[in-house]
């Protein structure tokens, strides 16, 4: 392991702890009590869906061309929010992570409350939201949270999303980082 000692962990740094990812690459993963992180095949697999129990679906990709998906698809149990998002490092992503958060915070409290958040791939655009989820309501940290999701599930949130995660850290916590061990 590799100690940092600085305000934050830089980028290149958060992208090698990436590349230690011990998870799989399922098309859908646990990843936290009744949170699940998923890609566009589980999202269209309405049996899977039912067996896991999924009460509710964020999806990152909504109505891009790689990954549609609307509410009506899936029925009165299963409540749905989308996010047109593009996996893109010039992407605000930012406006989405509260709202995001947000949904994902409700469904787990509701009773018998399961989530999937997905995007086409898994990795990269419902990867950010978790992570955020994780920061606003879990009180991870950026680094805490990379190492918690990537035990369960390979994941790659492209450059911009890694330094947006970075901006939200700052403005949850207010205060300079001590030492990491990456």
């Amino acid at each position: 392991m590799k100690k940092i000692c600085r305000d934050r962990p830089s980028v290149c740094e958060l992208e090698a702890l990436l590349e230690n990812n011990t998870g799989g690459t399922h098309h859908v993963d646990q990843v936290f009590p009744n949170l699940y992180l998923g890609d566009a095949v589980i999202a269209s697999d309405k049996k899977k869906l039912k067996k896991i129990g999924i009460t509710h679906i964020l999806n990152a990709a909504h109505a891009s061309w790689e990954c549609t998906g609307e509410s009506t698809e899936y029925g009165p149990d299963i409540q749905y929010y989308g996010i047109t998002a593009e996996d893109c490092p010039k992407f605000n992503i930012s406006v989405f992570l509260h709202p995001g958060a947000r949904f994902i915070h409700q469904a787990l409290n509701t009773a018998n409350g399961k989530v999937l958040v997905h995007c086409v791939l898994g990795k990269s655009r419902s990867a950010t939201l978790v992570l955020a989820y994780l920061m606003i309501y879990q009180h991870f940290s950026l680094v805490d949270a990379i190492r918690h999701v990537s035990k369960y599930r390979c994941i790659a949130p492209n450059r911009g999303f890694l330094q947006q995660l970075q901006q939200l850290e700052m403005e949850l916590h207010h205060t300079l980082w001590g030492c990491y061990m990456l």
